[in-house]
């Protein structure tokens, strides 16, 4: 037997020996086969964590080179969507990873490569992705295909069904409104001590009236500035119903809203404490997935601990629209970049990290948002997300080309404004109504005036 495996031995590289050429030129190949890609993220070591490791597993002939976005932050731009912009055609990666916004604006410019072709010429499904995202995709590349992102975070009601029971009230339905949401929260008592009463509303950290108030415009999708006129629109009906509802709200007692501000900094039990939801003494809150994680590290870590059982339905909704959310955010989205020259190997990475096996890898954690390959994330430690992927964009509103209008300058000045005035109403020393019309006044002139101090910057560039 040994001398059989010798001869063997003898005889391949006596083959070798032979065709010399042959096996010369079979090793060239697959040097030649090898390919490299660079990608641009935020940190190499998540990147492996997160993707690369996987990726390195099903593509080994794939060299990938992380291209960190580190220096864009440490250096402090003035404007760091110029910066950012600046990075990438200095650093030339093959895949960009990018916010809807810079997502937008790239494909506008037309930096980046249109997938549309790539996907019908491999016939790569996307049938089983959340519609939601790729139509918001589309959306944003003006009916093209930019684009692809593995993960997305969604906003959900949160309901303590234990609670619910408890005091004999209807459980929470998909697509309640801030006005049903608020009316349900009063039906819970609200004496007791501040540290160890129930609410029928709260969020991680408190909501102040201004915090409820910008809430409740975000869901309705009300904007304060109107980008095509460059007008304030603040002092208007709709914006009072939502500064009159979140102040009637704060006002019942209902919504958490500690003095202190809440956690101020502590140990971890400290910090879950703090949480009013998680702790059980809140009967409702908003939230995204991740506080299901918390819940289970709560459990897992307080030795008194009382556990209760979690309900999500969909929303918050607009009253004009009950089946669609503002609030769907596309995580780490990624691109190719239009001039690269590594087109197959960036769409090999695409492919997979959007594709089912990595969706299935991936689905025991929320470490990173839900998934976008639907069937997935169907659960987390007993509670169904299935809400999470109920509700379709709404799309309207004004993109962050229109954003871009608005002078960065701006905000510092205006925001000790609303600030001041809204505090006046706290303390009961003006209406909403004159607030409103103080701050549309003032917030006009401090608007022209950066307007008018930017338009030199735009000229020169």
């Amino acid at each position: 037997m040994m001398r059989s495996k010798w001869i063997r031995k003898a005889l391949l590289v006596l083959l070798c020996g032979v065709l010399f050429t042959g096996c010369s030129s079979a090793s060239t190949k697959e040097t030649e086969q090898r390919s490299s890609l660079k990608i641009m993220y935020a940190d190499e070591a998540y990147f492996f964590m997160q993707y690369g490791d996987l990726f390195a597993m099903q593509y080994p002939d794939i060299d990938i080179e992380v291209i960190t976005t580190n220096s864009i932050y440490s250096e402090d731009p003035q404007d760091y969507n110029k910066a950012f912009a600046d990075f990438i055609e200095e650093k030339q990666p093959d895949v960009v990873m990018l916010s809807l916004d810079n997502y937008e604006k790239f494909a506008a410019e037309g930096k980046l490569l249109e997938l549309d072709t790539l996907i019908e010429r491999d016939k790569y499904d996307i049938g089983s992705i959340y519609p939601a995202l790729i139509e918001i995709l589309k959306k944003k590349g003006d009916g093209k295909l930019y684009g692809l992102a593995p993960s997305f975070y969604g906003n959900a009601l949160f309901y303590n069904a234990d609670l619910f029971a408890k005091y004999g009230v209807e459980v929470p339905h998909d697509g309640m409104t801030w006005q049903e949401i608020i009316d349900t929260a009063r039906r819970f008592p609200t004496d007791g001590d501040e540290k160890t009463r129930i609410y029928g509303f709260g969020s991680d950290y408190g909501m102040s009236m201004e915090e409820l108030a910008s809430a409740i415009a975000n869901t309705q999708g009300l904007k304060d500035i109107n980008t095509d006129t460059m007008k304030i629109t603040l002092n208007t009906d709709s914006w009072k119903q939502v500064y009159k509802l979140a102040k009637d709200a704060i006002d019942s007692g209902t919504i958490y809203n500690p003095k202190d501000g809440g956690f101020q900094g502590g140990t971890l039990e400290d910090y879950y404490q703090s949480q009013v939801f998680l702790m059980g003494r809140s009967a409702m809150t908003t939230g995204r997935s991740h506080l299901l994680s918390n819940i289970k590290n709560a459990k897992n870590t307080l030795k008194d601990y009382n556990p209760f059982q979690v309900g999500i339905v969909a929303g918050p909704a607009d009253p004009a629209e009950p089946d669609k959310s503002r609030d769907i955010n596309i995580n780490e989205l990624s691109a190719i970049r239009a001039n690269s020259p590594n087109v197959d190997a960036a769409w090999e990475f695409l492919k997979f990290v959007n594709g089912e096996p990595f969706a299935k890898i991936k689905s025991k954690s929320l470490n990173n948002g839900l998934l976008s390959r639907m069937g997935y994330s169907k659960e987390y430690d007993g509670v169904s997300l299935d809400a999470f992927y109920k509700l379709q964009p709404n799309l309207d509103g004004a993109s962050s080309l229109d954003n871009d209008k608005i002078p960065q300058s701006f905000y510092s000045q205006y925001r000790p404004i609303v600030d001041r005035e809204l505090k006046l109403v706290e303390e009961k020393k003006k209406s909403i109504e004159e607030a409103l019309q103080t701050i549309e006044q003032e917030g006009q002139a401090v608007l022209d005036k950066a307007v008018k101090d930017e338009a030199p910057k735009k000229n020169d560039e």
